[in-house]
């Protein structure tokens, strides 16, 4: 499990899932979850949603007669449990290739992994590895080295495709950057990165308004994704399926579908701040005022909310985040959240699209079946409060009075990714 709640993180993260081989015949698989929200007498009620693919999607709503099948269902079988490899497991040596660190502790530790009765090891698969110096030039070594010295071992891999970077969650332990050659062009456009009303910036994630934009080395961000993940089944496809039996695809900083409206790592937020927007880079503000145009608003699209308080401001007192008529509730804010929110929906959709249909030669035979899998942030600070302002800052346009979240996961059934939450 992973904390991030107060700038703390464990590094070693375990994750657990129900053994698909074990499942096949029931009518139930947990790690796929969505759920639709309706309102009874004032009380949150949610019910059966579709089927996504072959497996069927369990709602969040923990009626008794669904728990009690659950619990009778799943009493004798095995729960795998798959623990995340450290991030400094690996380093990088004096000509910048990286290795393996301590590769005989490591096999050893992996070994007693195994017959503790672990199922699987999560790697981190890191774009700003792979792809380090150069567009296209893909360097896959380190992880042909690893993926073998974890399936030697008799274990699974849930892998997880990284995009962003963890220089500033890291704590100087083998931390990761974007590719050197997507933060050589930051060096001359900071647009490519998200920024908060400030003007400030960090190279954690690129900013979803170059999606579609070619600003890296004539291609989008879209398409340097897409042609990451082509390469990456491309030269793991005889694990696919076998040792690789989930695929993680990041969508955001930390990996999780958001923006990075809380950066604990440059000190710019503490825990339990709300949090500030972050939609002030070129590309985003220029989306927003076509929105803005588009609702015969245009004075809507100069900027963002201007009464939303900083990153470490309270709820009480900032006028957007309470109940007046310049608040979140107000027909401008209204505008502003769902296009913030939707934004981010967009994002994941795209991204999805392209995950799904790259591995979907592998989910029509069962013995390469591989699971899709999607994370989303878990902001919970100020949720008893009617606006829930840290999960608006984050993109979750979640409050007392509206659901933010059956949009994100009905996203993510529909191109059938299991959701995770930390």
């Amino acid at each position: 499990m992973a904390c991030k709640c107060g700038g703390c993180y464990y590094t070693l993260n375990a994750k657990v899932s129900f053994d698909r081989d074990s499942m096949k015949n029931r009518n139930f698989l947990l790690r796929n979850v969505s759920v639709i929200r309706m309102f009874t007498n004032g009380f949150f009620r949610s019910k059966w949603r579709s089927v996504a693919g072959n497996r069927r999607i369990i709602s969040m709503d923990a009626r008794e007669k669904s728990r009690s099948t659950i619990l009778e269902s799943s009493k004798d079988k095995r729960v795998p449990i798959f623990v995340m490899m450290p991030v400094d497991a690996f380093s990088f040596d004096a000509s910048g290739r990286p290795r393996i660190r301590k590769i005989k502790a490591l096999t050893v530790s992996l070994k007693a992994l195994k017959l503790a009765g672990v199922h699987g090891i999560g790697v981190e698969v890191w774009w700003g590895i792979v792809e380090r110096s150069s567009p296209f030039d893909y360097s896959w070594s380190l992880y042909e080295e690893l993926f073998k010295l974890i399936s030697d071992s008799g274990l699974k891999l849930h892998v997880a495709l990284s995009f962003h970077s963890n220089i500033h969650s890291s704590n100087g332990k083998g931390g990761v950057s974007l590719p050197l050659w997507i933060l050589e062009i930051g060096d001359v456009n900071k647009d490519i990165y998200y920024r908060d009303q400030h003007g400030f910036s960090n190279n954690d994630y690129l900013t979803l308004g170059v999606d579609q934009v070619p600003l890296l080395s004539g291609r989008t961000a879209l398409q340097c994704y897409e042609d990451f993940m082509v390469s990456f089944v491309d030269k793991f496809e005889s694990y696919i399926g076998s040792v690789i039996e989930e695929i993680s695809i990041g969508l955001g900083p930390s990996g999780e579908l958001r923006y990075p409206a809380h950066p604990f790592g440059d000190g710019r937020w503490k825990f339990p701040g709300i949090g500030e927007f972050q939609c002030y880079d070129k590309y985003m503000m220029k989306d927003l005022k076509m929105a803005a145009c588009r609702e015969r608003k245009p004075q809507w699209g100069d900027r963002g909310p201007q009464n939303a308080g900083c990153y470490n401001s309270l709820p009480s007192g900032v006028p957007f985040f309470e109940e007046g008529q310049e608040s979140f509730l107000s027909d401008y804010g209204r505008f502003f959240l769902e296009w913030y929110s939707g934004r981010l929906i967009c994002h994941a959709d795209a991204i999805l699209a392209k995950a799904a249909k790259i591995l979907n030669k592998y989910q029509e035979n069962e013995q390469t079946s591989v699971m899709l899998v999607a994370k989303i942030g878990g902001i919970y600070w100020w949720y008893q409060t009617i606006s829930h302002p840290a999960e608006l800052t984050a993109g979750y346009y979640n409050t007392a009075l509206r659901d933010g979240y059956d949009p994100v996961v009905s996203v993510f059934s529909r191109h059938g990714a299991a959701l995770h939450i930390p």
